[in-house]
C-alpha cells in the first residue's frame, strides 16, 4: 500500500467510497436539498398568513391559496425526502458489498503471517461490524448533512438582508451551544477507540469461547471459561455507559441551546416594532423563518456525534486495506521455462524472529521431495514460501529460471496445489467443496479425483452423497475426511507443483496407504512436496531434504541419508522404534 493511500483522511475515504455510485450519491443529494428547501418554503407562506391576519384580510381564497401551497411543499418534501434516501440506501448498500468484496480480495493478496497476526473474530468484526457502520455516514450524513447545511444558509442570507442586526442576535445561541457541545466532545475519541477495543476482545472472547466448547465440556472448564466470556461482555456494555454518563448533561445543554433562537430575538424584535423601528411583516418573518431553522440545526447536531465517530470506524473499517501487499507485477514479462523451484540464500522471518537463515535448495521438476526435521524447524515455512503466502525478506525463490516476485500472484497460483494439515472446507456440497479445485470440471472430473484420492466410498455412504453439506468449515465431516477431499480439490486443479503439509496427519494407517498410492498416481509428471512426520511414508521420496533450526541441515535419499545425517538416523530409529511399540 503507497503512503499517499495509507494516509488518507477521513473525508478522502468517504469521497472514494461515494465514487463507486456518484451518480446515485449526486441524485440522493439533490434530492434532499429540493425536499429539506420544500420545507423551509412553507414559513414564509405561514409569515404571509400572518401578516394578513394582522392587516385584517377577510379574503379566504387568499387563504386558502396559501394553504394549498404549504400542502404542496409537504408534499414535496416528503416525496423527494424517499426519493433521496432510497437513491442513497441503493448506492450505500452496494457500496457496502464492494467494500466488502474489496476486504475479502485484499486479504488474498496480503501475506499469510499478516492475515494470522488478527484474530478471526477480529476479521469478523471489521467485515461484518465496522464496515455495516459506514451506512449512517453514506446513506444519511452524505445527503442530510449537505442539504440541512446548504438550505440554512440561503435562509439565512434572507435573514440578513430583513435585519442583519436581529439575525446576529437570534444567532448567539449557537455559539453559546457549541461551547458546551466542545466540552461534550472532550475525550470522544479516546473514549470511542476505546470502546472498539472492548467490543473487538468480546468478539474474540465469544469466537475462541464458541470454537473451543468442546474442549471446555470435555476438560470441565466450562465454567472459568464461561467468565472470561463474562467480563469481556460486562467491559463492552460498561466503557458505553461511562461514556454516555461522562457526554449526558453537555449534550443536553447543547441540543437545547443551539436550537433556542427566540430567547434572543423575541425581546429585541418586539422592542424595535413597539419603537416603530421594524415593520411587522418583516418582523414577524424573521421570527417564523428562524423557527424554521430549528429541525436543520438539530440533524445537523445530531449527525456531528455521528461524524465524531466515522473517523475512528473508518479507520478500522479501511485498516485491512491499507496493509502491505506481496509485492508482485500485475502482467508477466516472461513465463517459466520449466517447473524447477531453487532458493537462493533465502532468509525469512516472522516479524522481528529469522526463522530461515539463508537456504539454499533445488527442487527439480517432476520429483519426489520430503521435507523432515524437529517441529519448529522451518519445514512448512519453506513449503509455504514455495506456495508464495509471504515474500522473503532476502535471497529470492526462483520457478522456472523467474524469480516468483516477477510472476503475477494469479498466474502463480496456477501452478501450485497446497494441502495443509489444517483443511477449511465451505458450506457447500461435498461436489462443490471439490470443485474448487477446478471451477470448470464435470461432475464425474469431480467423482474420479475423489475414487484416486480413496473418498468416494465415504462420500456415496454420506446421506446425500455428493450432495451433503460438509457443513461450517466441514464441521460436519471428521478430520481425516476433511482431509482426504481437501486433497482431492488440491488433484483436481492438476497443477504442476504439489504440496502436502502433513496433509495425512488424521488419516488412520488404511486410509493413508490409499491417498499414498493415489497420490503417486495423479502426481506422475509432476514436482511433489511432502512434508510428515511419518517417516516410513517418504522412504521412496527422490530428495528428502533435512531441516534444523532454519537450516538444509542434510539433502539426499533414505540409504544417503542414514549414512550421512545423524539427526535423520535418530529420526529414523525414533519413528522406527514408536511403530514397533504400537505393533506391540
Amino acid at each position: 500500500m503507497d503512503k499517499k493511500t495509507k494516509n488518507k483522511s477521513m473525508i478522502s475515504w468517504v469521497l472514494e467510497f461515494t465514487k463507486m455510485d456518484a451518480p446515485s450519491y449526486v441524485f440522493s443529494v439533490i434530492f434532499a436539498i429540493i425536499s429539506v428547501a420544500a420545507g423551509f418554503v412553507p414559513y414564509f407562506f405561514v409569515a404571509r398568513i400572518v401578516a394578513a391576519l394582522i392587516e385584517g384580510n377577510a379574503d379566504m381564497k387568499y387563504y386558502l391559496i396559501q394553504c394549498g401551497l404549504i400542502c404542496i411543499c409537504w408534499i414535496i418534501n416528503k416525496l423527494f425526502h424517499a426519493f433521496s434516501t432510497t437513491a442513497s440506501h441503493k448506492a450505500t448498500f452496494g457500496v457496502l458489498a464492494q467494500i466488502r468484496r474489496n476486504l475479502t480480495k485484499k486479504l488474498s493478496l496480503m501475506p499469510l503471517g499478516d492475515v494470522l497476526d488478527d484474530s478471526s473474530g477480529s476479521l469478523k468484526n471489521i467485515i461484518v461490524e465496522r464496515v455495516d457502520s459506514v451506512e449512517t455516514t453514506l446513506a444519511h450524513i452524505v445527503p442530510e448533512l449537505i442539504s440541512n447545511a446548504i438550505v440554512p444558509v440561503g435562509v439565512f442570507v434572507i435573514m440578513l438582508i430583513i435585519n442583519w442586526k436581529l439575525t446576529l442576535l437570534a444567532m448567539i445561541c449557537v455559539p453559546v451551544g457549541g461551547i458546551f457541545y466542545s466540552l461534550m466532545m472532550v475525550g470522544a475519541k479516546e473514549s470511542f477507540e476505546n470502546t472498539m477495543i472492548k467490543t473487538k476482545a468480546l468478539n474474540d472472547t465469544a469466537v475462541e469461547y464458541i470454537n473451543g466448547i468442546e474442549v471446555i465440556k470435555a476438560f470441565g472448564k466450562s465454567k472459568t471459561s464461561y467468565e472470561k466470556l463474562v467480563v469481556a461482555a460486562k467491559e463492552g456494555a460498561d466503557c458505553f455507559i461511562e461514556w454516555m454518563r461522562r457526554c449526558n448533561v453537555w449534550q443536553n445543554l447543547a441540543m437545547s441551546i443551539m436550537p433556542s433562537f427566540l430567547i434572543s430575538l423575541l425581546p429585541f424584535t418586539g422592542w424595535l416594532y413597539m419603537t416603530g423601528r421594524i415593520e411587522a411583516s418583516d418582523a414577524l418573518m424573521l421570527i417564523i423563518l428562524s423557527l424554521g431553522l430549528i429541525a436543520p440545526f438539530m440533524i445537523i447536531a445530531g449527525h456531528m456525534d455521528e461524524l465524531s465517530k466515522t473517523g475512528a470506524i473508518i479507520n478500522e473499517a479501511t485498516s485491512i486495506l491499507n496493509k502491505r501487499e506481496l509485492i508482485r507485477p500485475k502482467t508477466a514479462k516472461e513465463l517459466p521455462v520449466d517447473n524447477n523451484i531453487e532458493f537462493k540464500n533465502v532468509h525469512f522471518g516472522y516479524k522481528d524472529k529469522e526463522v530461515l537463515h539463508g537456504i539454499n535448495l533445488k527442487i527439480k521438476e517432476g520429483s519426489v521431495n520430503a521435507l523432515v526435521g524437529p517441529s519448529g524447524s522451518g519445514k512448512s515455512t519453506i513449503a509455504k514460501l514455495i506456495a508464495s503466502f509471504w515474500d522473503v525478506d532476502e535471497g529470492e525463490i526462483t520457478y522456472g529460471g523467474i524469480n516468483i516476485k516477477d510472476i503475477p500472484l494469479e498466474d502463480y497460483n496456477k501452478y501450485i496445489a497446497y494441502v495443509s494439515q489444517d483443511n477449511y472446507l465451505f458450506d457447500e456440497t461435498i461436489m462443490e467443496n471439490i470443485r474448487m479445485g477446478n471451477p470448470s470440471a464435470s461432475d464425474d472430473d469431480v467423482v474420479n479425483a475423489a475414487k484416486a484420492c480413496g473418498c468416494h466410498e465415504f462420500i456415496t455412504n454420506l446421506e446425500n452423497s455428493y450432495d451433503t453439506l460438509a457443513g461450517g468449515a466441514g464441521g460436519h465431516l471428521s478430520g481425516g475426511e476433511r482431509q482426504r477431499i481437501s486433497i482431492a480439490r488440491a488433484m483436481l486443479k492438476d497443477a504442476p507443483i504439489v504440496i502436502l503439509d502433513e496433509a495425512t496427519a488424521y488419516t488412520d494407517p488404511e486410509n493413508e496407504a490409499i491417498i499414498q498410492k493415489s497420490v503417486a498416481k495423479l502426481v506422475q509428471g509432476k514436482t511433489l512436496i511432502v512434508i510428515a512426520h511419518r517417516l516410513s511414508t517418504i522412504v521412496s521420496a527422490d530428495q528428502i531434504i533435512v531441516v534444523n533450526d532454519g537450516n538444509i541441515e542434510a539433502v539426499g535419499t533414505q540409504e544417503e541419508l542414514l549414512k550421512e545425517s545423524s539427526l535423520y538416523k535418530e529420526m529414523w530409529e525414533a519413528h522406527i522404534s514408536s511403530k514397533d511399540s504400537e505393533v506391540a
